[in-house]
């Protein structure tokens, strides 16, 4: 009897675990779809300006900026735009200007052209500055860039910031990279962070805040229902590309080690239909690399030969040899160490081809500590060592800043 019921016992424990299993998860909330289920409670009677691009979009795809000039008690006053504009159209590094937008007949402020930081013109008529755009989770894209150039203008300003939170599409787990060089200081080198920082625009903002002393008044609507470990395609939300080059979650990803290459002479498939899932140089031989670099195991990559044509940017024209990345597991792909032992490769194999700019690849890698490493031919497993304890204490002194 006493095993009968020890049976029973182990087969109801087995269906609640699979009915527990199976319930679907609930959705995640982006922090605008938050802030619409609160009534924008918090920004009742404030003048707003808000800090978008195209990506800032409920869950539903209702744009954040027709979401608060329609609200009741908000009024928009104002827009501000990153780096390729207020519709995500314009190239890497093209100067934008002001506009007016056309729907809602508002300014439009350019923070990537003439003026990268809020004006006190600008926010005359403003009580709170709201950030809403999709980073892509790497050190060197610009958007979290700018949100700490605006905090710092509403700290001067006394005026409130919000940020309406986003998940970041590399996961918020690894860490990967060195923290930056504080003697290093550039609109792509902002924050002492590493490369893949793992960290939400809100919880950078919460981070900035209080390790620089801005004293801004600061509210993170947070998302609801995203874990840490999580990527974009865990989210269930629709991808809305960034930026013109990175078109789907898998070139967010690679793009913290892949778009390090742009500091060096070899394409990252800007001008082709892979953008950051492709590298090569007219001087390569994709056969090689390819062997080579699965030969290493990098976890969830695989290489496969390719030649490529750029219809513009580097190499525009020029056929190229190289190789396609394929993201067999997205958990653990580390694409700050598949720059690192790429850089190594190419230095065995085509070291008078290669060309590094060392003071861009400072900047995008955090220090001089790979030019010195790479310069003296140490093998790629002491600049990893380098990389990784310096990811590891950070992600330890972040702990205090993360809200998931």
């Amino acid at each position: 009897m006493k095993r009968f019921f020890g049976i029973v016992f182990w087969v109801f424990m087995a269906g609640a675990l699979w009915a527990a299993e199976s319930q679907p998860q609930p959705p995640v909330l982006l922090g605008i779809d938050v802030l619409e289920e609160q009534d924008y409670a918090l920004l009742q009677g404030k003048q707003v300006g808000l800090i978008t691009n195209q990506t800032g979009r409920d869950s539903r795809g209702r744009s954040t900026a027709d979401l608060l000039a329609k609200a009741p008690g908000v009024k928009l006053v104002a827009l501000f735009s990153p780096e390729h504009g207020i519709r995500g159209i314009h190239e890497a590094g093209q100067s934008v200007g002001d506009t007016i937008d056309p729907k809602l007949h508002l300014p439009v402020y350019s923070l990537y052209g003439s003026v990268q930081k809020p004006t006190p013109e600008m926010l005359n008529a403003i009580d709170v500055l709201v950030f809403d755009m999709q980073d892509v989770g790497a050190r060197f894209y610009t958007y979290l860039t700018t949100m700490g150039m605006a905090m710092e203008a509403a700290s001067q300003r006394g005026l409130a910031f919000m940020v309406l939170d986003r998940p970041n599409p590399s996961g918020g787990s690894l860490v990967e990279g060195q923290v930056l060089d504080s003697r290093i200081r550039h609109f792509t080198a902002y924050y002492g962070i590493p490369v893949r920082h793992g960290l939400t625009a809100g919880e950078l903002a919460q981070w900035y805040n209080q390790t620089q002393k801005l004293g801004v008044q600061l509210t993170v609507i947070s998302l609801r229902n995203w874990k840490r470990d999580e990527l974009w395609a865990d989210t269930g939300l629709p991808f809305v590309s960034p930026s013109p080059n990175i078109r789907n979650p898998t070139e967010a990803l690679l793009y913290s080690g892949v778009g390090m290459f742009e500091a060096t002479n070899v394409s990252v498939g800007r001008g082709t239909d892979f953008p950051f899932e492709l590298m090569g140089a007219p001087w390569m031989d994709a056969e090689t690399l390819s062997k080579r670099l699965n030969d290493l195991q990098l976890p969830g990559l695989k290489f496969s030969p390719v030649s490529f044509t750029p219809t513009s940017d580097f190499y525009q024209g020029q056929l190229c040899s190289g190789v396609r990345i394929q993201v067999a597991n997205p958990n653990v792909v580390r694409p700050i160490d598949l720059f690192v032992q790429m850089c190594c490769l190419i230095r065995e194999l085509w070291p008078k081809e290669f060309a590094p700019r060392w003071e861009e690849v400072a900047r995008v890698t955090g220090s001089q500590d790979f030019e010195h490493l790479y310069e003296a031919n140490r093998p790629a497993s002491e600049i990893l060592d380098v990389f990784h304890k310096s990811a590891d204490d950070f992600a330890k002194a972040r702990t205090p800043y993360l809200l998931y």
